[in-house]
Protein backbone atom coordinates (compact mmCIF):
# COMPACT_ATOMS: atom_id res chain seq x y z
CA UNK A 1 0.00 0.00 0.00
CA UNK A 2 1.28 3.50 -0.83
CA UNK A 3 2.03 5.98 1.90
CA UNK A 4 -1.07 8.08 2.52
CA UNK A 5 -3.72 5.56 1.49
CA UNK A 6 -6.54 4.83 3.89
CA UNK A 7 -7.22 1.50 5.51
CA UNK A 8 -10.54 2.31 7.18
CA UNK A 9 -13.89 0.76 6.38
CA UNK A 10 -16.52 2.75 4.43
CA UNK A 11 -18.73 5.17 6.32
CA UNK A 12 -22.06 6.49 5.30
CA UNK A 13 -21.26 10.21 5.11
CA UNK A 14 -18.41 12.65 4.47
CA UNK A 15 -19.41 15.59 6.63
CA UNK A 16 -17.93 18.89 7.76
CA UNK A 17 -18.28 18.06 11.41
CA UNK A 18 -16.79 14.59 11.27
CA UNK A 19 -13.56 14.32 9.26
CA UNK A 20 -12.59 11.20 11.21
CA UNK A 21 -15.82 9.41 10.35
CA UNK A 22 -15.75 10.67 6.78
CA UNK A 23 -12.25 9.31 6.26
CA UNK A 24 -13.54 5.77 6.57
CA UNK A 25 -14.97 6.05 3.09
CA UNK A 26 -12.69 4.24 0.63
CA UNK A 27 -10.68 6.47 -1.67
CA UNK A 28 -7.48 6.25 -3.67
CA UNK A 29 -6.63 9.88 -2.93
CA UNK A 30 -3.62 10.44 -0.72
CA UNK A 31 -3.46 12.30 2.55
CA UNK A 32 -0.41 13.97 4.12
CA UNK A 33 2.45 11.83 5.32
CA UNK A 34 3.48 14.53 7.80
CA UNK A 35 1.97 17.54 9.55
CA UNK A 36 3.65 20.69 10.84
CA UNK A 37 1.26 21.36 13.71
CA UNK A 38 2.71 24.59 15.16
CA UNK A 39 3.36 26.51 17.33
CA UNK A 40 2.39 29.85 15.72
CA UNK A 41 5.10 32.53 15.50
CA UNK A 42 7.79 29.90 15.98
CA UNK A 43 9.08 29.49 12.43
CA UNK A 44 6.42 27.21 10.97
CA UNK A 45 6.04 29.36 7.85
CA UNK A 46 9.77 29.39 7.16
CA UNK A 47 9.95 25.62 7.66
CA UNK A 48 6.97 25.12 5.35
CA UNK A 49 8.51 27.33 2.65
CA UNK A 50 11.84 25.52 2.82
CA UNK A 51 10.34 22.03 2.78
CA UNK A 52 7.92 22.70 -0.08
CA UNK A 53 10.87 23.56 -2.31
CA UNK A 54 12.39 20.10 -1.79
CA UNK A 55 11.93 17.94 -4.92
CA UNK A 56 10.83 14.94 -2.88
CA UNK A 57 8.11 16.79 -0.95
CA UNK A 58 4.74 18.18 -1.98
CA UNK A 59 2.98 20.79 0.12
CA UNK A 60 0.07 22.84 -1.24
CA UNK A 61 0.69 26.46 -2.21
CA UNK A 62 -1.90 27.60 0.32
CA UNK A 63 -0.44 27.11 3.80
CA UNK A 64 -2.70 26.23 6.73
CA UNK A 65 -5.80 24.33 5.55
CA UNK A 66 -6.92 24.16 9.23
CA UNK A 67 -9.21 21.23 8.33
CA UNK A 68 -8.68 19.12 11.43
CA UNK A 69 -9.11 21.92 13.99
CA UNK A 70 -12.86 21.89 14.56
CA UNK A 71 -12.59 24.93 16.85
CA UNK A 72 -11.72 27.10 13.85
CA UNK A 73 -15.03 26.42 12.11
CA UNK A 74 -17.00 28.75 14.36
CA UNK A 75 -16.50 31.60 11.90
CA UNK A 76 -14.64 31.11 8.63
CA UNK A 77 -11.83 33.55 7.81
CA UNK A 78 -12.16 35.77 4.72
CA UNK A 79 -9.96 33.83 2.32
CA UNK A 80 -11.05 32.85 -1.20
CA UNK A 81 -10.43 29.14 -0.79
CA UNK A 82 -11.92 28.95 2.71
CA UNK A 83 -11.47 25.95 4.99
CA UNK A 84 -12.11 22.62 3.24
CA UNK A 85 -15.60 21.53 4.23
CA UNK A 86 -15.27 17.82 3.48
CA UNK A 87 -12.49 15.28 3.42
CA UNK A 88 -12.80 15.09 -0.36
CA UNK A 89 -12.16 18.83 -0.60
CA UNK A 90 -9.21 18.42 1.74
CA UNK A 91 -7.79 15.56 -0.34
CA UNK A 92 -8.04 17.71 -3.45
CA UNK A 93 -5.34 20.01 -2.03
CA UNK A 94 -2.79 17.24 -2.64
CA UNK A 95 -3.92 15.94 -6.03
CA UNK A 96 -0.89 17.41 -7.81
CA UNK A 97 1.60 15.41 -5.72
CA UNK A 98 3.68 12.88 -7.61
CA UNK A 99 3.64 9.25 -6.44
CA UNK A 100 7.29 9.49 -5.42
CA UNK A 101 6.79 12.58 -3.25
CA UNK A 102 6.01 12.81 0.44
CA UNK A 103 2.95 14.94 1.17
CA UNK A 104 2.83 17.43 4.00
CA UNK A 105 0.75 20.27 5.33
CA UNK A 106 1.32 23.01 7.89
CA UNK A 107 -1.41 24.47 10.11
CA UNK A 108 0.19 26.23 13.04
CA UNK A 109 -2.94 26.15 15.23
CA UNK A 110 -3.20 22.34 15.18
CA UNK A 111 -0.99 22.29 18.28
CA UNK A 112 -3.37 24.62 20.13
CA UNK A 113 -6.44 22.71 18.95
CA UNK A 114 -7.93 20.11 21.28
CA UNK A 115 -9.49 18.22 18.37
CA UNK A 116 -6.77 18.12 15.71
CA UNK A 117 -4.55 15.34 17.12
CA UNK A 118 -7.24 12.61 17.36
CA UNK A 119 -8.84 13.77 14.10
CA UNK A 120 -5.54 13.45 12.22
CA UNK A 121 -4.78 10.09 13.84
CA UNK A 122 -8.19 8.74 12.84
CA UNK A 123 -7.50 9.27 9.15
CA UNK A 124 -3.71 8.95 9.02
CA UNK A 125 -2.37 7.00 12.00
CA UNK A 126 1.07 6.60 10.41
CA UNK A 127 1.58 10.35 9.98
CA UNK A 128 4.66 12.03 11.35
CA UNK A 129 4.15 15.11 13.50
CA UNK A 130 6.48 18.12 13.64
CA UNK A 131 6.13 20.82 16.30
CA UNK A 132 8.24 23.92 16.92
CA UNK A 133 8.13 25.60 20.34
CA UNK A 134 9.18 29.12 21.32
CA UNK A 135 9.80 30.88 24.64
CA UNK A 136 6.30 31.79 25.95
CA UNK A 137 6.56 35.56 26.51
CA UNK A 138 8.13 36.35 23.13
CA UNK A 139 5.75 33.95 21.39
CA UNK A 140 2.67 35.60 22.90
CA UNK A 141 3.87 39.09 22.05
CA UNK A 142 4.46 38.09 18.43
CA UNK A 143 1.14 36.26 18.33
CA UNK A 144 -0.71 39.35 19.55
CA UNK A 145 0.92 41.45 16.82
CA UNK A 146 0.05 38.80 14.24
CA UNK A 147 -3.58 38.72 15.38
CA UNK A 148 -3.76 42.51 15.06
CA UNK A 149 -2.34 42.29 11.56
CA UNK A 150 -4.78 39.59 10.47
CA UNK A 151 -7.94 41.11 12.01
CA UNK A 152 -8.35 38.43 14.70
CA UNK A 153 -7.61 40.92 17.50
CA UNK A 154 -8.66 44.58 17.84
CA UNK A 155 -7.13 45.46 21.21
CA UNK A 156 -3.80 47.04 20.30
CA UNK A 157 -2.46 47.16 23.86
CA UNK A 158 -0.83 43.81 24.62
CA UNK A 159 -1.34 44.02 28.37
CA UNK A 160 -4.99 44.94 27.96
CA UNK A 161 -5.50 42.08 25.46
CA UNK A 162 -4.15 39.64 28.04
CA UNK A 163 -6.38 41.11 30.74
CA UNK A 164 -9.46 40.62 28.56
CA UNK A 165 -9.09 36.84 28.64
CA UNK A 166 -11.42 36.35 31.60
CA UNK A 167 -14.20 38.40 30.00
CA UNK A 168 -13.69 36.71 26.64
CA UNK A 169 -14.07 33.29 28.22
CA UNK A 170 -17.58 34.43 29.08
CA UNK A 171 -18.20 35.65 25.54
CA UNK A 172 -17.79 39.34 26.38
CA UNK A 173 -15.62 41.97 24.65
CA UNK A 174 -14.90 39.69 21.71
CA UNK A 175 -14.19 41.70 18.54
CA UNK A 176 -17.30 41.80 16.39
CA UNK A 177 -15.71 40.61 13.17
CA UNK A 178 -13.03 38.28 14.55
CA UNK A 179 -13.29 34.89 12.91
CA UNK A 180 -11.50 32.92 15.66
CA UNK A 181 -12.78 34.07 19.08
CA UNK A 182 -11.26 31.13 20.97
CA UNK A 183 -7.67 31.86 19.95
CA UNK A 184 -7.85 35.18 21.81
CA UNK A 185 -7.52 33.21 25.06
CA UNK A 186 -3.78 33.74 25.00
CA UNK A 187 -2.90 31.51 27.94
CA UNK A 188 -4.33 28.51 26.05
CA UNK A 189 -1.39 28.76 23.66
CA UNK A 190 1.09 28.12 26.50
CA UNK A 191 0.17 24.59 27.49
CA UNK A 192 3.19 22.96 25.90
CA UNK A 193 3.29 19.58 27.62
CA UNK A 194 -0.49 19.16 27.49
CA UNK A 195 -0.45 19.96 23.77
CA UNK A 196 2.40 17.58 23.01
CA UNK A 197 0.78 14.83 25.04
CA UNK A 198 -2.37 15.04 22.93
CA UNK A 199 -0.24 13.97 19.95
CA UNK A 200 1.90 11.53 21.88
CA UNK A 201 -1.17 9.67 23.11
CA UNK A 202 -2.37 8.90 19.58
CA UNK A 203 0.88 8.78 17.58
CA UNK A 204 3.55 7.73 20.08
CA UNK A 205 6.94 9.38 20.57
CA UNK A 206 8.59 7.80 17.52
CA UNK A 207 6.23 9.65 15.18
CA UNK A 208 6.91 13.03 16.74
CA UNK A 209 9.69 15.54 16.20
CA UNK A 210 9.77 18.51 18.57
CA UNK A 211 11.99 21.41 17.55
CA UNK A 212 13.00 24.52 19.46
CA UNK A 213 12.65 27.88 17.72
CA UNK A 214 16.05 29.09 18.93
CA UNK A 215 17.81 26.19 17.17
CA UNK A 216 15.91 26.83 13.96
CA UNK A 217 16.63 30.58 14.06
CA UNK A 218 20.33 29.93 14.68
CA UNK A 219 20.72 27.29 11.95
CA UNK A 220 17.87 27.14 9.46
CA UNK A 221 19.62 24.84 7.04
CA UNK A 222 20.89 22.42 9.67
CA UNK A 223 17.47 22.17 11.28
CA UNK A 224 15.76 21.52 7.95
CA UNK A 225 18.26 18.79 7.06
CA UNK A 226 17.46 17.18 10.40
CA UNK A 227 13.76 17.31 9.50
CA UNK A 228 14.52 15.68 6.15
CA UNK A 229 16.35 12.86 7.93
CA UNK A 230 13.38 12.42 10.23
CA UNK A 231 11.07 12.24 7.19
CA UNK A 232 13.45 9.73 5.59
CA UNK A 233 13.88 11.69 2.38
CA UNK A 234 16.94 13.07 0.60
CA UNK A 235 18.72 15.42 3.00
CA UNK A 236 21.45 16.31 0.48
CA UNK A 237 19.18 18.32 -1.83
CA UNK A 238 19.90 22.06 -2.04
CA UNK A 239 18.03 24.10 0.58
CA UNK A 240 16.93 27.69 0.10
CA UNK A 241 17.30 29.37 3.48
CA UNK A 242 14.58 31.86 4.30
CA UNK A 243 12.84 33.57 7.16
CA UNK A 244 9.16 34.21 6.59
CA UNK A 245 6.42 36.27 8.22
CA UNK A 246 8.37 38.97 10.07
CA UNK A 247 6.55 40.46 13.05
CA UNK A 248 5.18 43.92 12.35
CA UNK A 249 3.12 46.47 14.22
CA UNK A 250 -0.09 48.17 13.10
CA UNK A 251 0.05 51.95 12.77
CA UNK A 252 -3.72 52.40 13.08
CA UNK A 253 -5.96 49.55 14.14
CA UNK A 254 -9.02 51.46 12.91
CA UNK A 255 -7.46 52.00 9.48
CA UNK A 256 -6.41 48.36 9.36
CA UNK A 257 -9.97 47.26 10.13
CA UNK A 258 -11.39 49.67 7.53
CA UNK A 259 -9.15 48.30 4.80
CA UNK A 260 -10.11 44.78 5.87
CA UNK A 261 -13.81 45.66 5.85
CA UNK A 262 -13.53 46.97 2.29
CA UNK A 263 -11.60 43.88 1.20
CA UNK A 264 -14.12 41.38 2.62
CA UNK A 265 -17.30 43.40 2.30
CA UNK A 266 -18.50 44.20 5.85
CA UNK A 267 -21.55 46.43 5.53
CA UNK A 268 -23.41 47.86 2.50
CA UNK A 269 -20.94 50.69 1.83
CA UNK A 270 -17.89 48.42 1.83
CA UNK A 271 -19.68 45.89 -0.36
CA UNK A 272 -20.48 48.64 -2.86
CA UNK A 273 -16.88 49.86 -2.89
CA UNK A 274 -15.61 46.31 -3.24
CA UNK A 275 -18.00 45.60 -6.12
CA UNK A 276 -16.88 48.73 -7.95
CA UNK A 277 -13.19 47.89 -7.51
CA UNK A 278 -13.81 44.28 -8.50
CA UNK A 279 -15.48 45.36 -11.72
CA UNK A 280 -12.55 47.53 -12.73
CA UNK A 281 -9.49 45.49 -11.75
CA UNK A 282 -8.33 41.87 -12.06
CA UNK A 283 -8.16 39.80 -8.86
CA UNK A 284 -4.35 39.64 -8.84
CA UNK A 285 -4.04 43.41 -9.12
CA UNK A 286 -6.64 43.92 -6.39
CA UNK A 287 -4.71 41.62 -4.07
CA UNK A 288 -1.38 43.28 -4.85
CA UNK A 289 -2.89 46.73 -4.31
CA UNK A 290 -4.27 45.64 -0.94
CA UNK A 291 -0.91 44.28 0.20
CA UNK A 292 0.86 47.41 -1.06
CA UNK A 293 -1.53 49.66 0.86
CA UNK A 294 -1.01 47.63 4.00
CA UNK A 295 2.77 47.84 3.73
CA UNK A 296 2.86 51.59 3.02
CA UNK A 297 0.09 52.92 5.21
CA UNK A 298 -0.69 50.45 8.00
CA UNK A 299 2.26 48.30 8.98
CA UNK A 300 5.18 49.67 10.97
CA UNK A 301 8.01 48.25 13.04
CA UNK A 302 6.71 46.74 16.30
CA UNK A 303 6.54 48.96 19.35
CA UNK A 304 9.39 48.45 21.84
CA UNK A 305 9.04 45.49 24.14
CA UNK A 306 7.47 46.22 27.54
CA UNK A 307 10.15 44.51 29.62
CA UNK A 308 8.09 44.75 32.79
CA UNK A 309 5.19 42.90 31.15
CA UNK A 310 7.55 40.33 29.64
CA UNK A 311 8.98 39.60 33.09
CA UNK A 312 5.44 39.17 34.45
CA UNK A 313 4.72 36.67 31.69
CA UNK A 314 7.92 34.75 32.39
CA UNK A 315 6.95 34.47 36.03
CA UNK A 316 3.46 33.36 35.05
CA UNK A 317 4.65 30.67 32.66
CA UNK A 318 7.87 29.48 34.31
CA UNK A 319 6.15 26.29 35.43
CA UNK A 320 5.40 25.50 31.77
CA UNK A 321 9.07 25.95 30.85
CA UNK A 322 10.17 23.73 33.74
CA UNK A 323 7.65 21.04 32.76
CA UNK A 324 8.71 21.20 29.11
CA UNK A 325 12.37 20.92 30.10
CA UNK A 326 11.58 17.70 31.95
CA UNK A 327 9.42 16.44 29.09
CA UNK A 328 12.12 17.02 26.48
CA UNK A 329 15.02 16.20 28.82
CA UNK A 330 16.63 19.49 27.84
CA UNK A 331 17.47 22.56 29.92
CA UNK A 332 15.11 25.12 28.42
CA UNK A 333 15.08 27.04 31.71
CA UNK A 334 18.65 28.18 31.01
CA UNK A 335 18.21 28.47 27.25
CA UNK A 336 15.24 30.81 27.64
CA UNK A 337 16.70 32.77 30.57
CA UNK A 338 14.34 31.60 33.31
CA UNK A 339 16.98 30.73 35.93
CA UNK A 340 16.53 33.98 37.86
CA UNK A 341 12.80 34.30 37.29
CA UNK A 342 10.90 33.80 40.53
Amino acid sequence: MRRGELTHEPHEEDSLSGPAEAARRPSGARLPDFFIVGQPKAGTTALYEMLRRHPGIYMPASKEPWFFAAELRERHPPRPEGIPGTLEEYRSLFEAARPDQLIGEASSLYLWSRTAAPAIAAVQPAARIIAILREPASMLRSLHLQFLQTYVETEADFRRALELESARRQGHQVPRHTYWPKVLLYSEHVRYVEQLNRYREVFGPDQMLVLIYDDFAADNEGTVRGVLRYLQTDETAPIEVMRANPTVGVRSQRLNELLHAVSVGHGPLSRSVKAAIKGLTPRRLRRNALYSAQRRVIYIDPVPVDERLMLELRRRFKHEVVALSEYMERDLVSLWGYEDVS
